[in-house]
């Protein structure tokens, strides 16, 4: 199956965007792909904020993209764009890291108004990086998202539905086993 890249862009250690991702990891590895996490707040704070593209994390997560055949770029919405960590990570990267990938996008916020940011903020990014296809994303509402005591999400019946099938339509996109098959798994 495909290798596939999965990008947090939350700068949160305790993330419901970076949970969420997690969450969609498992789904993609139970049809068949090899999932690989980035969460970008690991990444050096000088490298990004001093724009060290030759800094060896950097060019490592650099080398990440250019091996997946899919990525699935996630982020907390902010003033309605895309997180400024993760506008910082893709400024490192080459102009044209998303070359031939399909891309999935993301996003989680706190209101409905902002559900635009993934196509009006970050889709045009990602295809200036050159994705091959960035498919439909998901926004999911924060209050879909409940974080237990024990750190485990549980995520909205109806959201959790949507979520399944942009991540579904995604991976039959890399070749991977979706739906019946990806349960039966």
């Amino acid at each position: 199956m495909a290798t596939i890249l999965s990008v947090s862009g939350s700068p949160s250690v305790t993330s419901r965007t970076a949970r969420l991702v997690r969450h969609l990891d498992d789904r993609l590895r139970g049809q068949g792909h090899d999932v690989t996490s980035l969460h970008v707040r690991t990444l050096p704070a000088q490298a990004l904020l001093g724009a060290d593209s030759g800094h060896p994390t950097i060019v490592e997560a650099a080398a990440v993209f250019e091996r997946a055949d899919g990525v699935v770029i996630a982020t907390p919405v902010h003033k309605a764009a895309y997180s400024g960590l993760l506008k910082a990570l893709l400024d490192l990267l080459p102009q044209y890291a998303l070359s031939g990938r399909t891309v999935l996008p993301l996003a989680t916020g706190g209101s409905t108004a902002h559900v635009l940011a993934l196509d009006h903020a970050l889709r045009p990014v990602l295809s200036s990086m050159g994705a091959a296809h960035v498919v439909p994303g998901w926004f999911t509402l924060d209050r879909d998202l409940t974080v237990g005591e024990d750190g485990t999400l549980t995520v909205a019946p109806q959201a959790d539905g949507a979520l399944a099938e942009v991540t579904d339509r995604f991976s039959a996109l890399l070749g991977g086993r979706t739906g019946a098959l990806a349960r039966s798994a």
